[in-house]
């Protein structure tokens, strides 16, 4: 009978690893790669890689089929060190999937190389109520909301475009709303600038916003920004959001942001409008044109009506 250290040797031979470094660079290059986490749920829970699949050691030949259909699809299994998934991988290649690779130190190296880790918060009845049709919805389900949940989203301008959009990011759980803009309410703004009320009028639109927000979800973390992006405070202010939404109204502050996204790596979420014509546009960094690759130059002065 083989020991677990023959064992381990014997799947070391068949199964390749890679490093932490290499599988945050598959998983930064949008790879089709399936990382399953073969710890056990508590393990989890504790900490994992945002991109894992929790499927437990015992239960992974029974539950791996629902969720990496195609053999074809390369599979990174880790566990904690990397001893439990090196016998799982050698496993799933006997069942025939072709590219199975071990994460070389396991979650224990990834966190310790300092890449992001992602630790569950339990749902509280009140958010599992609110956020129930989202679990419904193979494309969100409860690892997507947890997801919303961390996320932090500047929006820059709380004006036509900026007030839907704050309504619907902080409606779907966003855990962190930025919410900038240096203007007042006026009451020329209220037949679309639905963040605000009549009794708004005079005060910061950052200050009616919050409060519509937080009316709207308590859960939401709101952070009042009450003046305008300049060149001088747009790489602070951006850098601690994992998207930025330009809602802006002027062309000087659209090419600054997408400069400073570009700059930053941050993915700048564009929407523009004139009566009744609008476009939006996502621009993410090395992955396609930026606002000033479509458009490498403003239009003159008093051209484009605003």
């Amino acid at each position: 009978m083989k020991t677990l250290k023959e064992m381990i040797a014997e799947a070391r031979q068949v199964v390749p690893e890679e490093g932490p470094d290499q599988l945050e660079k598959r998983l930064k290059n949008g790879e089709p790669v399936a990382v399953i986490d073969v710890r056990d749920p508590d393990e989890y829970r504790d900490g994992h890689i945002e991109a894992a699949t929790n499927i437990s050691r015992g239960f992974l030949e029974f539950r791996i089929a629902g969720t990496v259909a195609d053999q074809k699809t390369p599979i990174v299994l880790y566990c904690q060190t990397g001893l439990r998934s090196v016998l799982a991988a050698k496993q799933l290649k006997e069942l025939g999937y072709e590219t199975v690779i071990n994460l070389q130190g396991g979650y224990a190296k990834w966190a310790q190389s300092g890449l992001p880790v992602v630790k569950e918060i339990p749902l509280t009845p009140d958010q599992i109520q609110r956020y129930s049709r989202h679990f419904l919805l193979n494309q969100v389900g409860e690892k997507g909301q947890g997801k919303l949940m961390r996320s932090k989203v500047l929006l820059i301008g709380a004006g036509g475009l900026g007030s839907p959009t704050a309504l619907y990011l902080g409606a779907v759980g966003v855990g962190t709303i930025g919410l900038m803009d240096g203007d007042t309410v006026d009451i020329t703004n209220l037949q679309r600038q639905v963040l605000h009320t009549t009794a708004d009028v005079g005060k910061p639109k950052v200050e009616s916003g919050t409060r519509t927000l937080k009316a709207l979800n308590p859960d939401v973390n709101v952070i009042s920004l009450p003046y305008r992006i300049t060149v001088d405070n747009v790489m602070d202010v951006i850098k601690d959001y994992d998207l930025v939404v330009d809602g802006s109204d002027n062309f000087e502050t659209r090419y600054l942001v997408n400069d400073a996204c570009y700059l930053a790596g941050k993915t700048n979420v564009h929407g523009s409008i004139f009566q009744f014509e609008g476009m939006a546009t996502v621009f993410a960094p090395n992955q396609g044109p930026c606002y000033r690759c479509l458009y490498p130059s403003p239009p003159p002065p008093g051209l484009v009506p605003s």
